[in-house]
């Protein structure tokens, strides 16, 4: 039987966190990937690039998989009752449900993470626990049918996770080898914690502005939460 497949797809979406993943499972046997949004309007990237919705909230199959990658457009997401009320509903039945990258806080803002281990981009790791989640810092993050990945490239990780999990690790290997997934990175500064002190400082402040907002926007979400 067909597994069914659908990633999130919102206006300033990461592209990476979702093509990344995309590739590995639509490299998968006998699975229907889904784009999923509230129409079918072409939507921009995070960077630019131009990606089409293939499906609606409306007519969405049941999904095997549901799966929010992140970006700068999350913190709308966070607080947007028609796409939680979407996820809900998804993953009342979903086989599997996952994010990567801050896709993790859409999943919690939807009440998804409560007592779960999750992990996402390490620069906004801190805003999961208010979300009810038990922030793990790991790349690929497993509890239960929760599968979250860290930030943006780690998408790829995520996916050969669920690769495995879906149909069996040779499979998973066999998907590695046909897209040439051998990581040799040109620099250590792939992580905090390899990374030179001042490129970290300046990362750092990059993301000070945001995740400023995203600290606002879940202490909203949080408290709607345990309105619930």
């Amino acid at each position: 039987m067909t597994l069914q497949i659908g990633f999130l797809l919102f206006p300033q979406v990461q592209q990476l966190d979702l093509t990344g993943p995309y590739d590995v499972l639509a490299s998968l046997p006998d699975v229907k990937v889904h784009l999923i949004w509230k129409d079918l309007m072409p939507i921009t990237a995070s960077t630019g690039l131009l990606l089409k919705p293939t499906t609606t909230f409306e007519d969405c199959p049941a999904l095997d998989v549901i799966c929010v990658p992140g970006g700068s457009g999350v913190g709308p997401l966070m607080e947007d009752d028609q796409t939680l009320d979407f996820l809900r509903a998804q993953a009342a039945n979903a086989r599997y449900i996952t994010s990567v990258c801050t896709g993790a806080l859409v999943l919690g803002a939807a009440g998804l993470l409560k007592g779960k281990r999750a992990t996402t981009h390490w620069a906004y790791h801190e805003l999961l626990k208010p979300l009810g989640a038990i922030a793990v810092n790991d790349r690929v993050v497993r509890d239960g049918n929760l599968l979250t990945g860290g930030g943006i490239t780690a998408g790829i990780d995520f996916a050969l996770t669920l690769a495995a999990e879906l149909f069996d690790p040779a499979t998973a290997e066999l998907v590695q080898l046909q897209l040439e997934y051998a990581p040799a990175p040109p620099f250590t500064a792939g992580s905090p914690e390899t990374a030179p002190a001042s490129v970290l400082e300046e990362a750092r402040r990059r993301a000070a502005a945001s995740l400023k907002l995203r600290a606002q926007i879940t202490e909203r979400a949080a408290a709607k939460l345990d309105r619930q």
